[in-house]
């Protein structure tokens, strides 16, 4: 019964040519500069001890591939994590009303992350929704800095005093896999 009054409803946006979705006449150029995060990827980090973790290895392996369309790049992972493993879920993007990257994250945790993301020279920052550490309330941001078209460096950072200072809580690489495509370095 709801599936045919919801198909009753857009039958009749459809007929009146009333809809709230804002459609994209062209891809926005913007989107090309994500063509670099296309391809199988594995990082490592080292996660520093601290109020809400004791530290440790840990390592991700993804697969990102541009959705058709190519206005989102889906990400699955796969990681060892400090306390277990999980896999994950992303959806890359660029929003051309805000003028922002988007990435936003699902972990079989059960966390979900949302960043705005923006280029600076070599460098990609991605500022997260703010987290709850313990009792804290911190933000966060995530920094990738590109060394080759097949390597980068990362780290993490959370900040308790609303970004003007900010501590480091995780840093490694990225590196592309050999046999994925463009990956040598």
């Amino acid at each position: 019964m709801l599936r045919s009054l919801t198909l009753l409803a857009l039958a009749g946006l459809a007929a009146t040519g009333t809809s709230t979705r804002v459609l994209i006449d062209t891809r926005p150029p913007e989107l090309e500069k994500l063509d670099y995060f296309v391809g199988d990827w594995y990082e490592e980090a080292d996660v520093k001890a601290g109020p809400s973790s004791p530290g440790g290895r840990v390592t991700q392996h993804d697969h990102r591939e541009w959705m058709d369309g190519k206005f989102f790049i889906v990400i699955h992972s796969k990681f060892t994590g400090l306390k277990e493993d999980g896999t994950g879920v992303s959806l890359m993007g660029y929003d051309p009303i805000a003028k922002v990257y988007t990435w936003d994250e699902f972990y079989s945790q059960g966390e979900a992350d949302h960043s705005k993301g923006r280029l600076e020279g070599d460098q990609w920052i991605w500022n997260m929704n703010d987290m709850k550490f313990g009792s804290q309330m911190v933000k966060a941001r995530y920094t990738m800095k590109i060394v080759s078209p097949t390597f980068y460096t990362l780290k993490w950072e959370t900040s308790a005093d609303g970004g003007a200072t900010w501590t480091l809580s995780m840093d490694g690489t990225g590196r592309k896999e050999s046999g994925a495509p463009g990956a040598s370095e």
